[in-house]
C-alpha cells in the first residue's frame, strides 16, 4: 500500500508540469552513455514516447562520436582532434555521414518505433533543414599572429529551416535528427550535436533544451550539484574556473538558447534512469537548469 501511495504522489506532483508543458516543444540532445547501455537506450525511448503521448512535442538530436570512432578504426582511418573537434576530411566525412545518418539515426528511430512511438529519422540535408558553413578555428601563438587551423568538413549552423519539423509535428511524428548540415556548396558538414540542438531549439522557440551528458550537471566548489543558475551566474562560474573543460561549451550553448527565447535549458545525467522525466516533471529535478 505504501508503495502504491508513493506512486500516486509522484503522479500528482507531475500534474502541474504536464499541464504547463502541454503542446510545447522540448528539444533533447541525446548522447553519452545513454546511447550505449541497452537498458538506458530502452528507457530513453520510453521517456520520449511518454512525452509525446501526454501532449509534449519532443525533438531528438543525437550524437555518435564513439560509433564513428569504431568504424574509422575498422577502416584504419586515424582520428585527429584539435580542441575537442574532429578534423574531418572528405573520406572521414563519408564515414561520419554513413554512421550518423545510416546507422545511429536509424537505430534510434527503430527503438522508438519498436516500443510504440512514431519516429522519423532526418539529417540536416532533408528539406535543407540545417544549413551550415565551414567552421573557422584559430589558435593563439606566442609572439606570432594567430594560426588558422583547417578542420576540413567541420561546420557551424547558419540557418534552421523548421518546415519539415513543423509538418512532422502536425502529423504526430517524433523527429530524430542527425547533426549533419549542408553547405552552400552542397557538401555535407559534421556539426557538434549540442550546437545543432541549440539552433533547433532557438528556431522552434522551444520550452526547453535538455542536454543528456555523462555528468550529473554543474557542481559547486564542494562537489555539490547546482540545481539552477542564471546566465550571469554561469558567466561568473566560468570566469572563476568553477566551470571548465568540456562543460564550458555546453553551458555556453544553454546560455545562448535562453537568450534567444527558450524558457530554460538543462544539463542532466543521461546515465541515471529516466533522468529526462525527473528533470521535467518533478520539483527537485535531477540536473542543472540555466535560466535567463
Amino acid at each position: 500500500m505504501n508503495k502504491g501511495m508513493e506512486k500516486a504522489k509522484i503522479l500528482i506532483e507531475s500534474l502541474p508540469y504536464i499541464k504547463k508543458f502541454a503542446h510545447k516543444t522540448v528539444v533533447i540532445k541525446y548522447g553519452g552513455h545513454a546511447m550505449v547501455d541497452e537498458e538506458l537506450k530502452k528507457n530513453f525511448a520510453l521517456d520520449i514516447i511518454l512525452l509525446k503521448y501526454i501532449g509534449i512535442n519532443p525533438v531528438v538530436v543525437h550524437g555518435g562520436g564513439p560509433q564513428i570512432n569504431t568504424f574509422l578504426d575498422k577502416m584504419n582511418i586515424k582520428s585527429n582532434y584539435i580542441q575537442g573537434m574532429r578534423i574531418t576530411d572528405g573520406e572521414t566525412m563519408d564515414v561520419v555521414e554513413m554512421v550518423l545518418v545510416g546507422k545511429v539515426n536509424k537505430e534510434i528511430v527503430s527503438l522508438i518505433n519498436f516500443h510504440g512511438g512514431r519516429a522519423v529519422g532526418l539529417s540536416g540535408r532533408d528539406g535543407d533543414m540545417i544549413k551550415a558553413r565551414k567552421m573557422s578555428l584559430s589558435i593563439n601563438v606566442k609572439d606570432a599572429p594567430p594560426e588558422l587551423i583547417d578542420l576540413g568538413r567541420v561546420g557551424e549552423v547558419t540557418e534552421v529551416n523548421p518546415e519539415v519539423l513543423v509538418t512532422l509535428d502536425r502529423q504526430n511524428f517524433i523527429p530524430v535528427i542527425a547533426p549533419v548540415g549542408v553547405g552552400e556548396d552542397g557538401k555535407s558538414y559534421n556539426i557538434n550535436a549540442d550546437l545543432v540542438a541549440g539552433a533547433v531549439a532557438s528556431q522552434l522557440k522551444a520550452e526547453k533544451l535538455v542536454l543528456l551528458t555523462d555528468v550529473e550537471g554543474v557542481n559547486d566548489d564542494k562537489g555539490r550539484l547546482i540545481p539552477s543558475m542564471s546566465c550571469a551566474e554561469a558567466d561568473s562560474h566560468i570566469s572563476s574556473g568553477l566551470i571548465g573543460g568540456g562543460m564550458i561549451p555546453k553551458v555556453k550553448c544553454c546560455q545562448e538558447v535562453v537568450q534567444k527565447g527558450v524558457s530554460k535549458a538543462h544539463i542532466i545525467d543521461g546515465r541515471q534512469e529516466h533522468s529526462l522525466l525527473l528533470e521535467i516533471f518533478t520539483r527537485q529535478g535531477t540536473g542543472t537548469e540555466i535560466t535567463k
